[in-house]
């Protein structure tokens, strides 16, 4: 074997799951960016549709307080599961071979 050859401990097990991983978060992070306006502007559409069906006009604005305070229970509640699953994220193992014991980590 030449010096200049990676070892085993070098090598990526299962292609290029670096880049999958990356691809992953950036998806969350886009699904966290664009959950809170997406559901005040639902709660709004809701509110504007109750607004003119009960001839009132301060439920488009409670609509979208609402959806707002769903839109941002939602990212906490994504927050909290990634927090309690850390291989989601890549944080726990990497595929690559543990030097000692041989196994996956």
């Amino acid at each position: 074997m030449s010096p200049n050859q990676p070892t085993s401990k070098h090598k990526r097990h299962g292609g290029d799951s670096g880049g999958l991983q990356t691809l992953v978060q950036a998806e969350k992070l886009m699904q966290i960016a664009l959950l809170l306006p997406s559901a005040a502007f639902v709660g709004w559409l809701i509110g504007a549709w109750l607004d003119h069906k009960f001839h009132q006009s301060w439920i488009g604005l409670a609509g979208i307080v609402f959806g707002g305070i769903a839109g941002l229970v939602h990212v906490v509640r994504m927050v909290i599961e990634a927090g309690r699953n850390p291989a989601s994220h890549g944080l726990v193992g990497d595929g690559e071979d543990d030097e000692d014991t041989g196994r996956q980590s």
